[in-house]
This record gives structure tokens, sequence and C-alpha cells, in this order.
């Protein structure tokens, strides 16, 4: 590998790595607007000027690639001097608009500024005007005035997506993004634009006025949208602690991962997350007689709900899981239909509308879970049915208790007249999920569960990578956990002691199921790590 000095340090870098990478290395930054490491080189904004060996004049680093014996310096007077020019040239005709814009407090242009900005600035001429607050798609808002021309977003357009919607027309100062005529910005990554845009020339339609982002905290995450598993950060309200108050959860945005989804996200993933905090959401526990639904606490629907399972034979108990669980839900599952001789247990309920899939991100599978709930075995047991035989298995009252753990049945690809019958003649329908749906209000006992941004665990993706999801918010109302859920009611059923944490839960996974053998949440760390057998 070359090896070269870039700050007095020496530094060994792949052929191939441009000055700004090779500086990052020595965390020694480089400031930089155009450049993306998941775009080609535009080297339009010219803000990378670096000294390099003896020639006079700057160059720009992110389109000089590292080369045997090169001397970089990042700080000369020349360099600090070239930089204020060029955020002058920035800011000649930027507008004013930082107490309101989105941007304000994540942008690029005012953290550059307060470090290298011309504080006295000479324009005292008209600045150009230009559009403002243009929608250009169904989650963009271009404000043009504050664009820097920098074609992040329409390199993305033509090179990520190939869609091409965007380009720079007009010319000099008159210059400005826009979309090609009869076109609009509604491809499913549209909202990768807001992220790449170093400046607030690029906002999001939903978080638009929301909340100024030095309030919100973040959490790591992985997104539940498909089995591909994009890894994310949950950025979280503190001023919103309580479910009533409104949107706790502001946003999602896309977290690098090499293996998995690199800088993107889809908007599909992005925007869907409002279940967390929507109306439907259930509070509490609550068992119904007759027509009248009572609120209980778990206290009281813990031993109901075990002395149910425990009067059926186990060939009369249904269980339908769901691979929109944790792994730590769904082992505690297997334990306790394991520990109750329950053979009709399956997690494979198919929906009726068919999933899109692409060559990029999105998957088909809309559940974050699926192959984990394969590895760790939730499919039918010897002699036992599958989904669509315990629903037929209930229509012939052969099978007269089934808990049902968040499908919506009513969605699913079988005749939906053919589901209700079937619900309708169970002796006992339990429910366990995070909101409403076409099931729950049919529930003889509704368990209400945290959603994965109330708690944490761990998914594997389709390519059996298990990655970690971290806790941002509180639960809503009385909500538990899946695995907590699970547990209690195995403990009251003489499982064995409710387990501590989620972690704990994962250990004995580890332990037990061969294809997580040597994982822990250590091990998985950020990134997560691949099953044995994928």
């Amino acid at each position: 590998m070359p090896k070269l000095t870039i700050d007095g340090k020496e530094i060994e870098a792949p052929a191939g790595t441009n000055l700004i990478e090779a500086a990052r290395r020595l965390g020694i930054e480089i400031p930089h607007y155009c450049y993306h490491p998941g775009l080609s080189i535009a080297g339009q904004c010219r803000l990378c000027m670096v000294e390099i060996g003896n020639n006079p004049r700057p160059q720009i680093a992110c389109n000089i690639q590292v080369a045997e014996g090169m001397v970089v310096r990042t700080e000369t007077a020349k360099v600090l001097a070239t930089r204020q020019s060029i955020m002058e040239f920035h800011l000649i005709n930027h507008p004013l608009d930082c107490p309101v814009c989105d941007q304000a407090g994540e942008c690029w242009l005012q953290i550059y500024y307060m470090k290298h900005g011309l504080y006295e600035p000479r324009m005292m001429d008209e600045k150009v005007h230009k559009p403002k607050a243009v929608p250009l798609g169904p989650h963009v808002i271009l404000d043009a005035e504050r664009c820097i021309l920098c074609s992040r977003c329409v390199r993305f357009c033509d090179e990520i997506t190939g869609t091409g919607e965007l380009g720079i027309f007009q010319r000099g100062d008159h210059s400005e993004i826009g979309l090609f005529p009869g076109r609009e910005l509604s491809n499913p990554y549209s909202a990768n634009v807001i992220d790449i845009c170093p400046v607030g020339a690029l906002t999001d339609r939903d978080f638009r006025f929301a909340v100024r982002v030095w309030y919100l905290e973040t959490a790591k995450s992985i997104c539940p949208g498909c089995s591909r598993g994009c890894n994310i950060e949950v950025h979280y309200n503190l001023r919103r602690p309580h479910h009533n108050q409104g949107r706790r959860v502001a946003r999602l945005k896309p977290r690098y991962n090499r293996e998995v989804n690199r800088w993107w996200i889809c908007d599909a993933g992005r925007y869907g997350y409002k279940f967390v905090d929507d109306p439907s959401r259930l509070l509490l526990p609550a068992r119904r007689a007759d027509t009248q639904a009572d609120e209980v606490v778990w206290e009281e629907i813990i031993p109901l709900v075990a002395a149910r399972l425990s009067a059926y034979r186990p060939e009369e108990i249904g269980v339908l899981a769901s691979p929109q669980m944790a792994n730590e839900d769904l082992f505690l599952l297997r334990r306790l239909v394991d520990h109750l001789g329950i053979p009709n247990v399956d997690f494979r309920v198919p929906s009726r509308a068919s999933g899109d899939e692409d060559r990029i991100l999105i998957k088909a599978d809309k559940n974050p879970n699926t192959r984990g709930a394969e590895l760790i075995g939730l499919g039918p047991r010897p002699g036992g049915l599958d989904a669509r035989g315990v629903l037929r298995a209930a229509r012939e009252r052969r099978i007269k208790c089934l808990w049902v753990l968040h499908h919506d049945l009513l969605l699913s690809a079988w005749p939906e007249e053919e589901t209700r019958e079937a619900l309708r003649a169970l002796d006992c329908l339990i429910f366990q999920g995070s909101n409403a749906n076409g099931v729950s209000p049919s529930a003889h006992y509704v368990l209400p569960s945290a959603t994965w941004v109330e708690r944490e665990g761990t998914f594997a993706n389709f390519e059996g990578r298990v990655q970690r999801f971290w806790k941002a918010v509180e639960p809503v109302g009385a909500a538990l956990p899946d695995w907590e859920i699970i547990g209690r009611i195995g403990e009251a059923l003489g499982m064995g002691p409710l387990p501590a944490t989620a972690e704990a839960i994962f250990k004995a996974l580890a332990a037990e199921v061969i294809a997580f053998r040597g994982l822990s949440y250590r091990e998985l760390r950020d990134a997560g790590k691949p099953v044995a057998s994928s």
C-alpha cells in the first residue's frame, strides 16, 4: 500500500483511496460538501483544498488519490485562506434562514462557517432570489436559495436509483436544482437526498418544523420493515415523553453498515414507524366477557391466561407466532410451547398483498425476523398443524384455544369469512400485539406488547445476519416486551423464573440453538454477525 504523510503523520492506505478518506483514518477532517463516499466524484464545491508537495496551488482532496511518498498539508495558511474564500463564495447568495431552517444544528454550512468563515462579509449587493418551499415529491421540499449546488442529490438519482429525476438548470449564479419536466421525485429511495444534502436545501416534509434537532436523542436500531434489516438511527423527542403528548419518534435515519444497507434506507422503512405512537396502540391488558371488555393489570391477567392454557389438552391449543417478533421472544415462546407440549405452532401467515422487491435494498418479505423464526424452529411439532391447518381445525372445533401474536389474520391471503368463522368458533382467543387490529376486538384476552423502539433485542435478516436494536423510548401504557409477557405466562405455568433481561435470553438461545452458537450482545456490536449456518 502507498505510504504518505498527512500533516506530519505517516499512514499507509490502499491504492485508489482519496485524500479525504486517507486523512479520515488519521482523525483529520478535510472539509467538503460535494464529496460522498457512496457517489462519484464531482469536484464542484472546491472546499477540500489541500497543499501537496511543492505544488504552488492548492488541489482538491476528493479527486486526488494516495501515492507513494506524497506529502499533504491540510492546515497551512494558504489552505485556510482558500477555504475562507470558498466559504465566502458559497454564502454570497445564501439566505439568512438559520432561525427557521430544519437543518439548523446539523448543517455543514453552519459548522464550516464557524470554523472557516469570513466573519465580516463583503457582499453589499442584493442576493439572488430563487424558489422557496417547492415540493419535489411526496417526501422532499426544495429551498433553492439555500442550495450550494454540490450535486449530491443529482448523482444519487442518477447513480443509485437510476431514476434521474433531478438536474441542475440555468447558469452562473442563477443555477438551481430542479426536476426534469413532467417528473416527480417519488422513487422508493427519494428521502435519501435529504440525508446527503449538506445544507438545508432539501428538507423532509414529514419532519418539517416538527422539532429542533438539539432536542433529539439517538438510539441505534434495525428497520423492521422487511427482511433486509437495514441499520438505522431512531431520533426521538425527549420533550414528548408520554403517549398522549404526540409523536415521540421524530424520524428514522440510515446508519452505515457496509454488509447490509451501506448509507441508504428505503422510504417505506423510513416512514414506517408511525404505528409506534398511533391512537390504535394497546395500552392496558384487557379481558372480555360476552361483549364487555374490561381493562385489568398484569398481575390479574397473567394467571387467567395461564389457567386457560392449562385447561385444554395440548392438541386443542394453537399458537401463531410472528416474524415481527425478536429472537428473544421467539426463543422463549418455543420453550413455552415445548414445555406445554403444544404441537400446533407456526409463524407463517401469508399476507394478502404481495410484497415489492428491487435490486437495491427492498425485499418482498416484509418481516424483519423470518430467518430467526426458522432457525429457532417455530414450525409445527411432529403431528402438529401449520397456520392454515390451525384455522381449519378451529372452524371444526378441534382447536379450542388460539394464541395469536401480532398477526392480523383478517388481512391474510386466506378467505376472510373462513377466518372470521374460525375466530367465532373458539372457546378462548388470546391476542398479543402492540396495536389493535382485526383480531384484537374478538379476543377474550388482550396482551399489549412494546414496539421495537421501546425495548432491546435482535433480528436475523434474510442472509442470517443477527443484528441488535436498542431501546429508545419507554413503552406506552402498561405495554411490555413480548419476551416478558411470554416469560410471565411461562413462570405461572411452571416453566421457571422470568429471565431478567433480553440479553440473558439471548445467552440461553446461543447456548441451545446451534446456528446462534458463539454469538453474544457484545460480539454482535453495532454491525451484527452472521449465524453459523448462513
